[in-house]
C-alpha cells in the first residue's frame, strides 16, 4: 500500500504538471488528446496511473471492510470479489486507453 501510494503520488503529480500546468487546460480539445495519445508512452503512463489508482483504492476499501467484517470466510469472499472487480476495471481501462482512435471519434462529431 505504501509503495502504490508513493508511485501513485509521483504519477499524479507528474500528470498534473504535464497536463494542467505546462499545457493550457482551457484549450483542451480532442485534437490535443489525439496528439498526446499518438505516443504509446503516454498511453502507458496513463494506464500506470489508472492501474495504481485502482489498486490503491480497492486495497484501501478492502482494509476498511475488514475492520467491519469479522467472519473469516466473509472476509475472504469480499477480498476475492474486490480483486475480481479491480482486475475487470483495470482491463476495461486498458482497453479504453489502447483502443482509443480519435479519427473514429472525430468522424462521429463532424
Amino acid at each position: 500500500m505504501r509503495l502504490s501510494g508513493i508511485l501513485l503520488l509521483l504519477l499524479a503529480v507528474g500528470h498534473m504538471l504535464l497536463q494542467h500546468v505546462l499545457r493550457d487546460v482551457h484549450n483542451l480539445t480532442l485534437q490535443t488528446v489525439q496528439e498526446i495519445w499518438r505516443s504509446w508512452g503516454w498511453r502507458a503512463y496513463d494506464l500506470f496511473l489508472l492501474f495504481f489508482a485502482i489498486l490503491h483504492g480497492f486495497n484501501g476499501l478492502r482494509q476498511v471492510l475488514e475492520d467491519y467484517i469479522h467472519k473469516p470466510s466473509t472476509v475472504k469472499t469480499v477480498g476475492r470479489l474486490l480483486l475480481v472487480i479491480a482486475i475487470l476495471t483495470i482491463l476495461w481501462s486498458a482497453v479504453a486507453i489502447f483502443s482509443f482512435r480519435s479519427d473514429a471519434v472525430m468522424a462521429t462529431i463532424n
